[in-house]
């Protein structure tokens, strides 16, 4: 009976320690803020609750301390926020976008639809990423604007690399923040935010991704962006898709 008390007043030290950090009681808890983070994924810390979660059984008092810290560590995993920098460009070589006058009226009016696809380039202009394919749907012609009101839906496509989807106000006239509603590939589980910014309707936009819920980004994606102006233009190579200038398997 003594051995197997000694085995499980041992047990606790699987989840209460890690890469140094000593069991977290009494002042010990509140120096884990100052710590690194313990686990590099959801996943990660996933898996290793579940090794907590056992011991509850064994040791109802040092249970909710466990809990605090797996939550503390949660958020410092979602929370991150990484910044991405992309610039949406018509070419004109796309049959991009197709106005689709729903509402049968002469000027722009509610009902009416905007399927559009255009390039991708990263924000340094150094490389062609992919494209975006979705819809607007016109919510509101605002005259004294000279502009509309569209409820987007779309998503960025980025080869290898998996697609992000957004969803929002698109105004013609002004910036605005669209919600992140998802993505695939290193996108997966993703969610923020992201800024457009109109440069020249409806040829020319920049895009600031806030996201958060995923590992670091590639360094190809994480180029300082060129300032946003009606006269930035894509590099040659990258308008021409050379292999130096594009991500695996660009999106086209």
């Amino acid at each position: 009976m003594q051995q197997g008390r000694s085995r499980k007043l041992e047990q606790p030290n699987i989840c209460m320690s890690h890469q140094g950090i000593p069991s977290p009681f009494g002042e010990q808890v509140n120096q884990l803020k100052e710590q690194e983070p313990l686990f590099q994924s959801k996943d990660d810390l996933h898996n290793h609750a579940r090794k907590c979660l056992s011991l509850k059984t064994y040791y109802p008092t040092i249970f909710p301390v466990t809990h605090i810290l797996l939550n503390t560590v949660l958020y410092t995993v979602s929370a991150k926020v990484q910044e991405l920098y992309v610039y949406e460009i018509n070419e004109r070589d796309r049959g991009s976008p197709a106005y689709l006058r729903l509402s049968q009226k002469p000027v722009n009016s509610l009902g009416d639809l905007l399927p559009f696809s255009n390039k991708v380039y990263s924000g340094d202009l150094e490389k062609r990423l992919g494209i975006t394919a979705g819809i607007s749907m016109l919510i509101q012609h605002v005259p004294e604007k000279n502009g509309d009101r569209f409820e987007a839906i779309y998503s960025f496509y980025f080869g290898d690399y998996g697609h992000i989807s957004v969803q929002g106000a698109y105004l013609t006239y002004e910036d605005t923040y669209l919600a992140v509603t998802g993505g695939s590939g290193i996108f997966e589980g993703v969610y923020g935010q992201v800024k457009l910014h109109q440069i020249v309707f409806p040829s020319k936009l920049f895009y600031t991704f806030y996201l958060k819920g995923i590992h670091d980004l590639p360094t190809e994606l994480t180029g300082k962006p060129v300032a946003p102006s009606p006269s930035v233009e894509p590099s040659p190579d990258a308008k021409a898709t050379k292999p130096h200038a594009t991500i695996p398997n660009f999106t086209n």
